[in-house]
């Protein structure tokens, strides 16, 4: 099943009380080819969506259904914003009845079924659908997303990693150690979700900074596959090290490469600017500059800066990215504009708020 241009896609969305899930009813609500046709909630049947969350009011009409109920049969394209797990659960049916399937979950992120049984400890529940699935980050997979029946969208971590590294591994001739990559990481609480727990209240969080995942991270191996496909199948060596910050939304990832000392005269700052000059949603800035947070607030924009280290063999790269858009749902609509043959930026060209 397709929805050409200048039709309208139904849009279906499992799981859409979370941060992720109203990031998607925001983008969709606005995107001028979708109409949201079904929405559930285990808990909140029978309300309107905009109740739950009012800056949706006038733009989104949908009420919450439970998943037995709702009409998924009846949607082009089905987001699963819910826990690992649920979406392996029903894509398997979804699929075999034309509905394209987008999981912001890690059900098909992994091709590594062990992997993913390890790290998640659940039983993979359809393994023939996750040999076809797609890693979903548009930058790296565009054209076999176009084809794709099933995305895995990237954890949020991830994206700013792997678009951060990309441009040095997708050479022909290495530049880096591969061994020795540090991503140090920092992301805004809206990360942990929206479920209450002790670590994420205002009093535990609020003037406040943490490293958290030191010993292992899920986000860890998922980064480690897809470095590999980029490093020409050789594994890498990384050292992953998250940490929450006390803001709501945002994501800043500093990675530390050594230089081969044959790349040591290479000129960083252009190679980085012309592997992504044909991408919008990715903004390499000028030399002598560094990106913030706030310059990618509630927009789908990543924006990348590199600088050589103190040490002539060092090369610092800088990415910062909403976690809750270009980390999540603004990176699901891209991949659906793709799935459709629409525009891959319809709906997602929102400028960054300031302050």
């Amino acid at each position: 099943m397709s929805a050409a241009a200048n039709q309208s896609i139904r849009a279906g969305i499992v799981g859409a009380t979370g941060y992720t899930g109203v990031e998607l009813l925001r983008l969709l609500g606005a995107h001028p080819a979708v109409t949201i046709h079904t929405v559930t909630s285990r808990t909140e049947q029978g309300m309107p969506v905009a109740q739950m969350f009012p800056n949706l009011r006038g733009h989104v009409d949908a009420v919450f259904q439970t998943p037995d109920e709702a009409p998924l049969n009846e949607c082009d394209v089905v987001f699963f914003a819910t826990p690992h797990g649920v979406a392996m659960q029903q894509a398997r049916e979804l699929i075999d009845q034309g509905i394209k399937v987008i999981d912001l979950a890690a059900d098909f992120r992994l091709q590594d079924v062990s992997v993913f049984e390890q790290w998640y400890k659940k039983k993979h529940a359809c393994p023939d659908v996750l040999k076809e699935a797609v890693y979903g980050l548009v930058e790296l997979h565009r054209d076999q997303i176009r084809h794709a029946r099933v995305v895995g969208n990237p954890g949020c971590y991830p994206v700013t990693v792997l678009l951060g590294l990309a441009p040095l591994l997708r050479q022909e001739q290495p530049l880096i150690d591969t061994q020795t990559i540090i991503a140090d990481c920092k992301s805004g609480v809206s990360g942990a979700g929206r479920t209450a727990s002790l670590g994420t209240l205002f009093a535990e969080t609020s003037d406040n900074f943490k490293a958290y995942g030191v010993s292992g991270h899920r986000h860890h191996p998922e980064i480690a596959e897809q470095l590999r496909e980029l490093n020409h199948g050789k594994g890498v060596g990384l050292t992953f090290t998250p940490h929450l910050v006390p803001m709501i939304r945002g994501m800043f990832s500093t990675l530390y490469v050594r230089l081969l000392p044959e790349a040591e005269q290479t000129d960083f700052q252009e190679l980085y600017q012309q592997f992504y000059a044909q991408e919008r949603f990715v903004d390499v800035l000028p030399a002598g500059t560094w990106p913030e947070t706030r310059s990618v607030r509630a927009s789908n924009m990543v924006r990348i800066a590199v600088q050589r280290g103190t040490e002539k063999n060092l090369l610092v790269i800088m990415v910062a990215q909403d976690n809750l858009v270009k980390g999540a749902a603004g990176q699901a609509v891209q991949n659906m504009n793709l799935m459709f043959g629409l525009d891959e930026g319809l709906g997602l060209e929102q400028i960054a708020i300031l302050p």
